[in-house]
């Protein structure tokens, strides 16, 4: 009886009708044309060693060769190439940081601390001129550090200050509310392009002469900023959808307006919109290949200059794969994540 359960699934939904079963005959055929020759390509004929083009040339499919030799290239960019294994630790120790606090077992008040010594760490590492390491500025970083610090960074810093937008934007004192719509308003209405731009050329101008701000803080600025304009939306839908006796209750009970706030309102407008929440996590993460305008070399503008090598040029296209590859991951990472964080908030709110 169980093993039917899928042909009965199948019937139901996928045969039902003579436009589904049309449909879902279409959609065989083209699996059948696409997959097939796609994994052939992918793997089975794929050139996976060697040192040179050379292998890739005898080989039928995509050439995996290129991901071998350039891949300190794409993951770490031109920080020093002995020195490599700093930023491999670095991000090594920022992933584990991060997968450790998406586990409730471990939200507990020493993380803030792991959390501090960890940042410490990866600056010791990144930096250097300390414990006997040689000094790296930051405009030598680039690939996968950049991509994971710039993301995460933006989004740790967007989220508290969208939090404040959308209180603000709510407010009854027309001065702030004024304020907050106007910044929501002028950061939703103009590309990140422009807003890194304005970070990289002009804002520069308007600073004392002799003063600088580094490019990477500039470009942390942009981001963070643009992210939490954003952020604001989002949590003011969930701060609209709270139903108004929540706020009457809170009343009764004699409760301040940050008390209020604080342990009737938000946690319940954020449980509302974890989605949209995660999917501008999302959106953030993938904004960071536009940095790469302030002259930042981030995962993606790795991944482009390694393709500058003339023999290593025409399997541009491996190299793209693998650095979507690479997005892809850590954004699917996050979506699971959400919606596990999801079930975990409704769990506890129907008890």
């Amino acid at each position: 009886m169980t093993a039917l359960k899928p042909f009965g699934w199948a019937k139901d939904n996928l045969f039902n009708t003579p436009l589904n079963t049309a449909l879902t005959v279409a959609c065989l055929v083209l699996l059948w044309l696409v997959v097939p020759p796609a994994a052939s390509w992918l793997l089975l004929n794929a050139s996976w060693t060697g040192a040179s083009s050379e292998a890739c040339r005898e080989a039928a499919g995509a050439c995996w060769t290129v991901i071998a030799v350039k891949h300190r290239l794409i993951f770490f960019g031109t920080y020093p190439y002995d020195e490599q294994w700093r930023p491999f630790l670095a991000c090594a120790l920022f992933v584990a940081m991060l997968g450790a606090s998406g586990v409730r077992a471990f939200w507990r008040p020493w993380l803030a601390g792991a959390w501090a010594l960890t940042l410490v760490g990866m600056g010791v590492l990144m930096w250097g001129g300390v414990l006997g390491l040689s000094y790296v500025a930051n405009d030598r970083w680039g690939g996968l550090p950049i991509t994971l610090m710039l993301s995460v960074f933006s989004i740790a810093l967007a989220f508290p200050l969208s939090i404040l937008l959308a209180l603000g934007r709510q407010s009854s004192l027309p001065a702030i509310r004024t304020v907050c719509v106007g910044f929501i308003e002028t950061m939703r209405g103009v590309p990140l392009v422009s807003v890194l731009f304005m970070a990289s050329v002009m804002f520069p101008l308007f600073l004392p002469e002799g003063v600088t701000v580094d490019k990477l803080l500039r470009a942390l600025a942009g981001m963070t900023l643009f992210t939490a304009a954003y952020l604001a939306e989002a949590v003011r839908g969930g701060l609209q959808a709270i139903p108004r006796g929540q706020y009457e209750a809170a009343d009764a009970l004699g409760l301040s307006y940050w008390q209020k706030t604080a342990l009737i309102v938000l946690p319940q407008a954020l449980r509302i919109v974890i989605p949209p929440i995660v999917n501008q996590f999302i959106s953030a993460f993938k904004d960071t290949s536009l940095v790469t305008i302030v002259g930042l070399y981030d995962l993606l503008t790795a991944a482009t200059v390694a393709t500058t090598d003339p023999e290593w040029r025409p399997y541009f296209a491996e190299v793209y794969i693998f650095a979507g590859l690479m997005f892809w991951i850590f954004c699917f990472s996050m979506s699971r994540y959400s919606q596990w964080l999801e079930r975990l908030a409704n769990r506890y709110t129907s008890r």
